[in-house]
């Protein structure tokens, strides 16, 4: 009878360098454009594997705090490419649209986003206060 550790290894693509993505093999899910892996550590329970890697190999994941992929595989459980974070941190580390949008450096006609240089209107968009200024004198 194998432990769940050994269950788990039997299903990592442990590759030698340790620097490496180390990719699950066994069963997966899809969460949006995403592919999760999942394992069953008992009959009622089943988990996340980069969850299970991460509490395995380093620890608890802090209360309120998830677990990003910073090689952005989301099959990948080395824990070196692992990070306890906020979901917000988590999200904006992300590609969706928001996520680009918040990276944003420069409005649309190309003027810097600095400390006052824009402001949030009410539907939570960044206005350019210089851009907004040419268009009323306009």
């Amino acid at each position: 009878m194998m432990t769940i550790e050994q269950r788990f290894w039997n299903k990592v693509g442990k590759h030698s360098d340790q620097d490496a993505c180390w990719l699950w093999l066994g069963s997966s899910f899809w969460v949006g454009k995403a592919k999760y892996g999942q394992f069953k550590v008992s009959s009622h329970n089943t988990v996340l594997v980069h969850r299970f890697s991460y509490e395995l190999l380093v620890g608890l994941i802090p209360w309120g705090l998830e677990i990003d992929h910073l090689c952005r595989n989301t099959l990948c459980v080395n824990p070196k490419h692992l990070e306890p974070v906020t979901h917000q941190v988590n999200c904006l580390r992300g590609f969706s649209p928001w996520a680009v949008y918040a990276r944003r450096t420069h409005c649309k006609q190309g003027h810097v986003f600095t400390e006052g240089s824009n402001y949030i209107d009410h539907n939570r968009r960044r206005i350019c206060k210089i851009c907004e200024a040419q268009l009323v004198n306009n």
